[in-house]
């Protein structure tokens, strides 16, 4: 017989209390079963899992950026179908780039999480909008040296995580 690891008792222990406790937040029992095995897909990524004192603290605490990330995946999802009803039929993607945009922007948003807002905002601006810097600059109210630094750092943070 095998011994079992720290995650597998922490699994053992807590995932019906951690659903529930999702449950009560989501109203859904299926978004909540759902993000309750993301939560300890988490944990299990992580390099090494700390010794745990008080288990449902350090669950609560991985759940709720776990719900925060798919609070973030919808908003994202709803801005860019909010765009997509705006768009001309003709260009309206079909179901299966639609998908692949949406994939791709949810995966763009994970890469420039952590960098300040006006950063985002400046890559965004040239990457999606296609605006030169000098646009950029008249946009965000800043000069082009600051736009180019903070080009610089969004590219950096993508060539990095690549």
């Amino acid at each position: 017989m095998r011994s079992s690891t720290p995650v597998e008792i922490l699994y053992h222990d807590h995932h019906y209390w951690l659903t529930g406790w999702l449950r009560r937040k989501l109203g859904c029992p299926q978004s909540a079963a759902d993000l309750a095995q993301d939560t300890f897909i988490r944990i299990l990524s992580a390099r090494e899992t700390p010794a745990l004192l008080e288990p449902r603290a350090f669950l609560t605490t991985v759940a709720k950026r776990v719900l925060y990330n798919h609070y973030r995946r919808q908003d994202l999802e709803r801005a860019y179908l909010d765009t997509l009803a705006q768009m001309p039929e003709q260009f309206v993607p079909s179901e299966e780039d639609r998908a692949i945009i949406l994939q791709t922007l949810m995966e763009l948003d994970q890469l420039l999480d952590g960098l300040p807002i006006q950063v985002k905002r400046a890559f965004l601006l040239s990457q999606l909008d296609g605006l030169t810097y000098a646009q950029i600059a008249a946009e965000l109210r800043i000069s082009i040296a600051t736009v180019k630094r903070h080009l610089h750092k969004a590219a950096m943070r993508c060539y990095f995580a690549l």
